[in-house]
């Protein structure tokens, strides 16, 4: 059986698609024959992972947008559209985390994150399922959230914040959106194992931490995510909308 060969042509959108996560699901949706666009500021990093994408499938591109602000959400969603016609699968997976204890965020350090994580995890959403919408498609949107929308842990007030507010903003999207036929899910992961967080697991103490409160006894690899993110937007999943896959060895089910 030709597992995903639904998801041939698909038009496929990932926010924060250069690097770690976004980069490997955007990279198996291209193995898969969808024609995906990654969004990022790096433009370095986007031209970079871009060149790899285009080796598997030349219909792959990018588009530059910093998701904190509304203008370049509308400005890039609108370009995508023009290029290709439609969307049919967006990621939001952009994220950002500034760990330190909660006596110390700053207002700045806040929005930084709130901004990222959540508004424009909407913000995205939103212009993505007027043009679904107004088109008469159905769609797929997947939020790449955090096992840290259920669990507190310390130096992450504002992250557990914003992933805990983007776990309630999929299911109000997914009820007031099924009637479009717009699914719209969510995948929690736990630590990933990635070139970007392997500094921050140089600390032993904090690494033996995490480790100790996973069931599975080890850190997440990107695919593991990945996996999640392709069941959700296949047609295995076409009757499930305002669900959050919790991709975290067990750690929320102690």
């Amino acid at each position: 059986m030709n597992y995903f060969s639904e998801l041939k042509g698909k038009n496929v959108l990932v926010t924060g698609g250069s690097k770690g996560i976004g980069k490997d699901i955007a990279l198996q949706f291209a193995r898969l024959g969808s024609d995906v666009f990654i969004v990022g500021r790096d433009e370095q990093a986007l031209t970079k992972t871009t060149e790899e994408l285009k080796q598997i499938n030349p219909n792959c591109s990018y588009l530059s947008a910093d998701i904190t602000k509304v203008n370049e959400i509308y400005e890039m969603i609108d370009k995508f559209l023009a290029l290709k016609g439609r969307i049919d699968i967006l990621i939001n997976n952009a994220g950002l985390n500034i760990p330190q204890p909660a006596l110390e965020v700053t207002e700045q350090d806040w929005d930084a994150v709130l901004d990222t994580n959540l508004k424009g995890t909407f913000f995205c959403s939103q212009r993505a399922a007027r043009s679904m919408i107004e088109q008469g498609q159905p769609g797929k949107i997947i939020n790449i959230v955090s096992q840290m929308a259920f669990v507190g842990y310390i130096k992450r007030a504002a992250y557990c914040s914003s992933k805990g507010g983007a776990v309630q903003l999929t299911k109000a999207l997914a009820i007031e959106w099924a009637k479009y036929n717009i699914k719209v899910n969510a995948v929690a992961p736990t630590f990933i194992e990635t070139d970007l967080t392997r500094k921050m697991f140089e600390d032993e103490e904090f690494y033996q931490d995490v480790l100790d409160r996973i069931p599975l006894g080890s850190l997440a690899k990107p695919n593991d995510v990945t996996s999640a993110v392709l069941f959700l937007a296949s047609d295995m999943a076409n009757f499930i909308t305002g669900e959050t896959i919790r991709v975290d060895g067990g750690w929320t089910a102690i």
